[in-house]
């Protein structure tokens, strides 16, 4: 099993084969490859559980909570953060 970190989807990205999308990751904004989800387009608002940059799984409001309730369990704050030498991706 692995960690996936939940986030929200801001918009769908043009090109890169309709597969990226900028998602809200605890307030820093990410380019995040949804091409491995299978069931149905993405829209704005989405909840979906992120791994090494890919979307593995879509959640409702509820399961993203419960997975960065987990997280506060690992000592992992909710307050954003960049990390190290990153910089939060314009649009």
């Amino acid at each position: 099993m692995c960690l996936g970190i939940p986030g929200q989807v801001i918009e769908l990205l043009d090109g890169y084969g309709n597969q990226l999308a900028l998602v809200d990751v605890a307030g820093v904004h990410r380019k995040i490859n949804i091409g491995l989800l299978d069931d149905g387009p993405l829209e704005p608002g989405s909840w979906v559980l992120i791994h090494m940059g890919f979307a593995l799984e879509r959640v409702d409001a509820e399961g993203a909570e419960r997975a960065l309730g987990g997280l506060e369990l690992m000592g992992q704050s909710r307050e954003p953060q960049a990390e190290a030498g990153e910089a939060a991706v314009e649009r």
